[in-house]
């Protein structure tokens, strides 16, 4: 059994004062650096993914250019590349991480399998080159990446396990729903207490 961890979005301008601030965000970040200070060794590899969307257009639609955004399918704009809004947060240490991923370059992108490295490596190439069969998932937002990010995990075969402390959702009856869809793909919860 190798043992993963996605941290999913924890950015600038996914936590409180960012363009699409998530409350509790900043706990969120705080609470991944204690999961992995106080568990060096639980996992074998650490993905963090980083929306990194383009300048100066609408990003495949994701981007309200002309009208005001949807909050389904058209946002704000965020976490432009080498902006501070693309940036992790301050609260979360990074020295851990194994794999960077960009994710929305000129296209929408929720799930860490739609991004790659710097290296052009995907997530579903890595995963299989080192035999990951079990991914612990945390990070923003739980409506949103959280969610697309499991569900694709679940569909490449992983056992996955969402760790409830250490997500925080947009709205509480899309997240309920996010939830809910989690569970019946396969998904387990868990808190972060039960890393071991």
């Amino acid at each position: 059994m190798t043992r993963a961890l996605f941290i999913i979005d924890v950015q600038n301008d996914f936590t409180e004062g960012g363009a699409l601030g998530v409350d509790g965000g900043a706990t969120v970040a705080a609470g991944v650096s204690a999961l992995l200070a106080q568990h060096p060794l639980a996992y074998k590899y650490v993905f963090a993914s980083r929306d990194w969307h383009d300048i100066g257009n609408d990003n495949g639609g994701h981007f309200a250019r002309d009208t005001a955004p949807d909050y389904v399918t058209t946002w704000p704009v965020h976490c432009v590349a080498g902006t501070a809004g693309a940036e992790y947060h301050q609260a979360l240490t990074t020295d851990a991480v194994t794999f960077h991923i960009r994710k929305g370059q000129g296209k929408p992108a929720y799930s860490i399998f739609e991004g790659t490295t710097e290296a052009g490596q995907t997530v579903g190439s890595l995963l299989t080159e080192h035999g990951v069969t079990e991914i612990d998932v945390v990070g923003l937002a739980t409506d949103y990446c959280v969610r697309a990010s499991t569900l694709d995990a679940l569909e490449h075969g992983q056992h996955v396990r969402v760790l409830t402390d250490l997500v925080a959702g947009v709205a509480a009856q899309s997240t309920e729903t996010a939830l809910a869809e989690m569970a019946h793909a396969g998904a387990v919860f868990a808190a972060s207490d039960a890393v071991e």
